[in-house]
């Protein structure tokens, strides 16, 4: 009789503490709540990749910003921490190009949290090794856009990270794109997409970010024309800038939480202050990650930001 009170006790336990846990489930913290799509003109921020001397970001003429092949190696990881399931929609790369077309992603399109981090390669690879140590060590992917003219002068770089991650073009040779008649530019671009993907074995398209950030609606007609997408960003870090320009870790990891928001592109560089020899984008890297992480933040490429096969 005792024994069977006692299992009557626990089964009535659990009938009240099930339903309340559920609840508890149901109620917890979402993933983040719909944004509307970004339609404000994007940062006219620094230079996308670190130059040989700084050179101011030409202003972006009237733009309309917009949130938008692999090689055969693996895929990198998707997302590596809360939250741990997404599953982007895959979408056609001609569904993409068609709505990207005359716009820059400066956000990924969604409403999840996640983040893409994307690092410029256009000076030098000094903290390639750093970069590339951390970003395996914390299992998280990155998004590198290249120009034709590094990944010849790294070519053992190039392959590195052609290896591991998805590959952008970021022009051959890395010159301010509306300086150049649209002839010039188409040299830029397809120059730069047989390099790369010899160098690194993944072709870049659709990925395009203009060098510097200079573009205006010629230019960006031109790049679509040849299959690629603007990719802008949210935040640009300004490592670029250097020890010598004011800069410190801890200013480039205060400058990617201040922007911390669904789909938020951030923008680093591989190579080092040419007046400082500092890698600030390198050196910052495994506290930025931490601390997106500790915010309730994965990490996707930008191709699978972009729900591209």
């Amino acid at each position: 009789m005792g024994t069977s009170r006692c299992r009557l006790s626990v089964l009535a336990a659990l009938v009240v503490v099930l339903p309340v846990a559920a609840c508890q489930r149901s109620t917890g913290k979402p993933h983040g709540s719909a944004s509307p799509t970004v339609r404000s003109a994007p940062p006219a921020s620094g230079p996308d990749s670190a130059p040989s001397s700084r050179l101011a970001t030409a202003a972006p003429a009237s733009l309309t910003p917009s949130v938008s092949g692999l090689a055969a190696s693996a895929p990198p990881p998707m997302v590596t921490t809360a939250p741990s399931t997404v599953s982007p929609t895959v979408v056609p790369l001609s569904s993409v190009l068609a709505a990207e077309v005359g716009k820059d992603v400066v956000r990924l399109p969604t409403n999840q949290h996640v983040v893409a981090l994307t690092f410029d390669a256009g000076a030098n690879a000094d903290a390639i090794p750093r970069i590339l140590a951390t970003l395996q060590a914390e299992t998280v992917p990155g998004t590198f856009f290249l120009t034709g003219a590094w990944v010849k002068a790294f070519p053992a770089q190039a392959r590195q990270v052609g290896a591991l991650y998805p590959v952008g073009n970021h022009s051959s040779t890395h010159p301010h794109f509306t300086q150049l008649s649209s002839a010039a530019v188409r040299t830029q671009v397809t120059d730069a997409q047989t390099a790369i993907t010899a160098a690194t074995g993944r072709d870049p398209q659709p990925l395009f970010r203009f060098p510097f950030g200079d573009r205006d609606t010629r230019t960006r007609e031109v790049v679509n024309s040849l299959g690629y997408i603007s990719i802008f960003w949210t935040v640009d870090t300004l490592g670029w800038e250097g020890t010598s320009g004011g800069q410190t870790t801890s200013s480039v990891v205060r400058r990617v939480m201040a922007k911390l928001q669904p789909g938020e592109i951030v923008l680093m560089h591989v190579g080092s202050n040419p007046v400082d020899h500092s890698t600030l984008d390198g050196d910052s890297l495994k506290t930025v990650i931490d601390q997106i992480k500790a915010a309730g933040y994965g990490f996707v490429t930008v191709p699978q930001g972009l729900g591209l096969p």
